[in-house]
């Protein structure tokens, strides 16, 4: 059994960065895609980005291109989303997912690809 936990949410201010975890455990992960979606109040939950745990191939929305930047640790078993020049659209509960992903070279985009979930860390940015 897929287990993943968030932390690292918090309240923070426009401009600041903030850092989320991921711990995975359950498996081996080597065939997995892992992400980050985001879900605001009232929104449907969005794509993020995302990280092939194999080579460490990473892809990112429009939203988060050059702002917030995915890694992984293998020996650790941990994802971590360092996210900078945070802003108050980015207010969201986040959510780490992971997928067997044998056959493609890169993350998926949809929600619906994941099947296993972390319960969510809230990130809220003050303007």
């Amino acid at each position: 059994q897929v287990l993943l936990v968030e932390s690292g949410g918090g309240s923070v201010q426009a401009g600041d960065t903030l850092r989320l975890l991921c711990i995975v455990s359950g498996r081996n992960f080597d065939n997995y895609a892992m992400a980050w979606f985001r879900q605001a109040s009232g929104k449907v939950r969005e794509y993020v980005g995302g990280i092939m745990w194999r080579d460490g191939t990473t892809h990112y929305s429009d939203s988060a291109f050059g702002r917030f930047r995915i890694s992984r640790d293998t020996s650790k078993n941990t994802m971590t989303m360092r996210m900078t020049w945070l802003k108050s659209e980015d207010t969201a509960v986040y959510y780490c997912a992971a997928q067997d992903v044998s056959s493609r070279a890169t993350s998926p985009r949809w929600d619906y690809e994941y099947n296993d979930w972390g319960q969510g860390t809230q990130v809220t940015v003050s303007s």
